[in-house]
């Protein structure tokens, strides 16, 4: 009798690597390889660190920093939804409502670094969900604008479209040093890719 092939949702789930290599290695979500990829080509973050993670559930990036920044750093995460792991103060908010003031004084300061792996909830509409994840993205780097010192640094996901090149103008506006970024672990069907700002201006 022959082997049963596995077909459908349950198959496709196990056909992919980093789903499986994340919860192997006790990650939420296969997503923070894509941050340390993105931590191993432009070492963004560092010991002591004041760091935000918007959209921060399910919580991989967040713990992923707050590693990094070590015990005298912190890392203030943001979302509507409660993450799995909570390494640092978390602000139970929308990141449309949440004020630069309330996450300066989370932080304990000015921060260093914004991250940003925000995504809308999709709908099959690839411009309306294009044009509403531009839309976090936005709300990102203004919030990045308004709480990082000078020489800070941003990290943010974009859905790649039409309006995807005026957003990387728009951040080159106030970042001495703009990078556009696909990391290996970006599913191939997706269109996402990352903004890797450095060099806050003054």
């Amino acid at each position: 009798m022959g082997r049963r092939r596995r077909t459908g949702k349950r198959n496709a789930w196990q056909g992919d690597r980093l789903t499986q290599r994340a919860r192997d290695e006790g990650h939420v979500a296969r997503s923070v390889y894509k941050l340390q990829e993105i931590q191993k080509r432009f070492q963004i973050l560092a010991r002591g660190q004041r760091v935000v993670d918007l959209g921060c559930t399910p919580g991989s990036w967040w713990r992923y920093a707050a590693d990094l920044v070590g015990p005298s750093g912190v890392v203030v995460g943001v979302d509507i939804a409660p993450p799995e792991v909570s390494p640092g103060p978390f602000l139970g908010r929308s990141v449309l409502e949440v004020t630069p003031d309330e996450l300066t004084e989370a932080l304990g300061g000015p921060a260093q670094v914004v991250l940003s792996d925000m995504a809308p909830r999709t709908t099959g509409d690839t411009f309306g969900d294009h044009i509403r994840q531009i839309e976090l993205a936005q709300r990102a780097l203004l919030l990045a604008n308004a709480v990082l010192e000078p020489g800070g640094a941003l990290v943010c996901k974009v859905f790649d479209g039409e309006e995807a090149h005026a957003f990387v103008v728009q951040v080159r506006e106030t970042f001495d040093r703009v990078k556009r970024v696909r990391p290996d672990a970006v599913r191939r069907q997706s269109r996402e890719f990352f903004v890797v700002a450095t060099g806050r201006a003054l």
